[in-house]
């Protein structure tokens, strides 16, 4: 999109240009690729309280600042940036989507306002750069996106006609022809549609289809948990046991992982003697056979078992937390890419609020278990956390804190 979206996004990149041949070179050095797919970094160049931010990601990141600082905002965003890359439409990623207009912004001559959010995604095919503008109003669709590797753009869209439901799209192609140019839906991530309809022939097509493939591979690898104790308190029905984002069917999953994985369900057990009061002997369920599902903490020779239900609510957000760090895509009710044998592919967990009604002992055992699980490279963990959270962390090697204080 050629226009800015009103004066109060003067930070932002004016534009997002639609040649894939007219960017410079970027003459930064590349860091070090990554064997899997992950983002390394969250750019909120236009959104909400954020102005030209730059979030770097690592394997454990925690987010900190007062209230209204923008912690959830950037979840929010990495979170979109997620589905869009599922195949989402933008009403699915952005159900409030004025929410997300910058604070203060000016529509422009023609009325629209708008945001920006953009992410690198680091893997084999190098540091891949994805941006895009979307507009809110007066009606919400994608103004403008962006797809690089050092510089070089790869992929490009741009509104050139606010009568048609399309974005002009251009892709490198390579060979005789350069690059390729063709509609797109003005409601969908053009990064993910590529694989659809790049036929790689070309050096150019197969640099455009593994640059995309790379991003869309990153972002489907996302599961964002917010553990609801008042929703996991009551025996569920028997499912998949696959994890719900709110974890409701908390002990469904455990039903499950008891009799799939010894050893995860083991290091659940001793994580919950860890971060539960009272003495912990193991993880117990209930299953009758044509009846709900109960999950039980087993006392031992202590006492009988103790439901689930009856635990606190700081409690069973530390037991769910600690399922999903422990866990993987499998387990979680997600849907990685398919194509990728999962050991290829990196779990990012984003949690907002991931220390909310925990105390200093469950808070270690929490961060210890990201360390471990995210020192294997197989998950990634990005979560909100509160000051006494974030000065802990900032004492313990391999975990970025990033201070969204003004």
């Amino acid at each position: 999109m050629d226009a800015t979206f009103g004066a109060a996004e003067a930070s932002a990149p004016a534009a997002l240009s639609d040649d894939p041949a007219a960017a410079p070179a970027d003459d930064a050095a590349r860091p070090v690729v990554h064997h899997r797919p992950v983002v390394t970094e969250l750019r909120l160049s236009a959104f909400g309280a954020h102005r030209a931010a730059v979030f770097p990601l690592g394997p454990v990141t925690f987010l900190t600042g007062p209230s209204g600082s923008g912690k959830s905002q950037a979840l929010a965003a990495y979170e979109a940036l997620a589905a869009l890359g599922s195949g989402a439409t933008l009403e699915e990623a952005f159900p409030d989507p004025r929410a997300r207009i910058p604070d203060r912004a000016v529509p422009d001559g023609e009325r629209r306002r708008g945001f920006r959010i953009g992410c690198t995604v680091d893997g084999p095919a190098g540091p891949v750069r994805l941006d895009l503008a979307v507009q809110a109003e007066p009606a919400l669709r994608i103004a403008g996106e962006r797809l690089s590797v050092d510089g070089q753009i790869l992929l490009a869209t741009a509104l050139r006609d606010p009568g048609r439901r399309s974005v002009q799209a251009s892709w490198l192609t390579g060979g005789a022809i350069g690059v390729t140019r063709a509609p797109l839906p003005d409601d969908r991530l053009g990064t993910a549609l590529l694989p659809l309809r790049v036929a790689g022939a070309t050096a150019g097509q197969r640099q455009v289809l593994a640059a995309a493939e790379q991003v869309v591979v990153a972002l489907r690898s996302v599961f964002p948990c917010d553990p609801r104790p008042d929703r996991m308190r009551a025996p569920v029905p028997p499912g998949a046991g696959r994890l719900l984002g709110d974890c409701a069917n908390l002990a469904d999953v455990l039903r499950r992982t008891r009799h799939e994985c010894g050893t995860r369900h083991a290091l659940l057990a001793a994580a919950a003697r860890a971060g539960c009061s009272g003495p912990v002997e193991g993880l117990d369920v209930r299953a009758p056979a044509h009846g709900p599902v109960t999950a039980l903490l087993d006392r031992g020779s202590a006492g009988p078992a103790t439901e689930l239900g009856r635990l606190g609510a700081g409690e069973l957000r530390f037991l769910a937390l600690a399922l999903v760090l422990l866990t993987g895509p499998g387990v979680l009710a997600m849907d990685p890419a398919a194509e990728l044998l999962s050991a290829r592919q990196a779990l990012t967990v984003l949690a907002d609020g991931f220390d909310r009604g925990l105390d200093r002992r469950q808070n270690a055992e929490l961060l210890r278990l990201a360390l471990l699980s995210c020192g294997r490279g197989h998950v990634r963990l990005v979560a909100a956390v509160g000051e006494e959270t974030a000065a802990a962390a900032r004492l313990t090697p391999g975990v970025a804190v990033v201070d969204l204080t003004s």
